[in-house]
């Protein structure tokens, strides 16, 4: 049987390029295997369907998992993860000293719907009891003033959300002293030379693992998405490729904990890798459902009070069931 011929669009980690390069095979697939940033990727994705397999915005796909004429069906693979503790930027000169400060504070977002500031919001919430309706939002591009929303969402009541001057970008308002901070997975243009701007949690190792002992949360960002009309003419499509991006894991993480030569241009990752290690466990960047779903179901809350979902999504019903259970010997 010939292989079928799929177009994939991922980020270039090391997690994904044992699937470009070949050290792992997808059953049954010949891959054309593209790299893009999370912005131009998600773009053409949600806008236009341009590739077969596709890394996905997590909050987006939840945006649009509760249409039924949306294009994609995800698997457990989870190609980004990250603590966003250290996405939340502020002025200095702002008067923010901990996360109860930011009550009144006015803060600027690049999308509402993003999934990095779904989960700073939940968890300010959540875990630091600051309600997103006691901050004002300005909403704009980071440094493109025309940069969209791209899904239209339904704000909840009681948000104080404006769109940011014409022609104005997040990293203006921020240099300019108009917003008090702003919350992304990227900083503000001069966040390393300007004196003046820093970070809500200034020692993010300790708050990380602070919140992950008291919450076993490791925030998921993106998942791996598949065309629903490839998955009903390729039913064994879904596992075949969480097997293979598994197995891509797996290299890539055996390769990091090999540091005898660092694999990352980085110093001191050896210390690193024995903080995470000894502070927050063995292994958390996981694939599958049944170990996340914890992580997705609190996401899902999350994503529901927010007004992003206009009922809480059930976690199972958002992967493809033969992606969530292998055989096992």
């Amino acid at each position: 049987m010939s292989k079928i011929n799929l177009t994939i669009a991922t980020g270039n980690y090391d997690r994904t390029r044992p699937i470009s390069d070949g050290r792992v095979q997808i059953e049954g697939v010949d891959p054309n295997h593209l790299f893009f940033s999370p912005e131009e990727m998600f773009y053409r994705a949600f806008r236009y369907q341009s590739f077969d397999v596709c890394e996905l915005s997590f909050s987006s796909y939840c945006v649009g998992a509760g249409n039924p004429d949306f294009p994609y069906i995800a698997v457990p693979v989870f190609l980004s993860r990250s603590f966003r503790h250290s996405a939340v930027f502020i002025r200095n000169d702002a008067g923010i000293k901990q996360p109860a400060d930011l009550k009144g504070k006015t803060l600027g977002v690049t999308e509402y719907q993003l999934t990095a500031n779904v989960w700073v919001r939940g968890i300010l919430e959540d875990y630091y009891q600051v309600p997103q309706t006691d901050v004002h939002w300005i909403r704009g591009g980071l440094f493109d003033p025309k940069r969209p929303e791209k899904i239209k969402v339904k704000l909840p009541e009681g948000l104080d959300y404006q769109e940011a001057p014409e022609g104005k970008t997040l990293n203006q308002l921020m240099k300019d002293g108009e917003i008090d901070g702003l919350i992304g997975p990227r900083p503000p243009g001069d966040f390393y030379s300007n004196s003046n701007y820093g970070r809500l949690f200034p020692d993010t190792f300790g708050e990380v693992a602070k919140y992950y002992n008291d919450t076993q949360i490791f925030p998921i960002m993106h998942v791996l998405g598949i065309k629903k009309t490839l998955v009903e003419q390729y039913p064994w499509l879904p596992a075949s490729l969480y097997k293979a991006f598994e197995q891509a894991r797996e290299i890539a993480l055996e390769a990091i904990l090999d540091t005898s030569a660092s694999k990352m241009t980085l110093p001191m990752l050896d210390e690193q890798i024995d903080y995470v290690r000894q502070n927050l466990g063995p292994e958390l960047w996981t694939y599958g459902f049944s170990e996340n779903q914890h992580v997705i179901d609190t996401f899902l809350r999350y994503h529901h009070e927010q007004g992003l979902s206009t009922k809480k999504l059930n976690a199972s019903e958002l992967f493809h069931p033969s992606s969530m259970e292998s055989y096992s010997l």
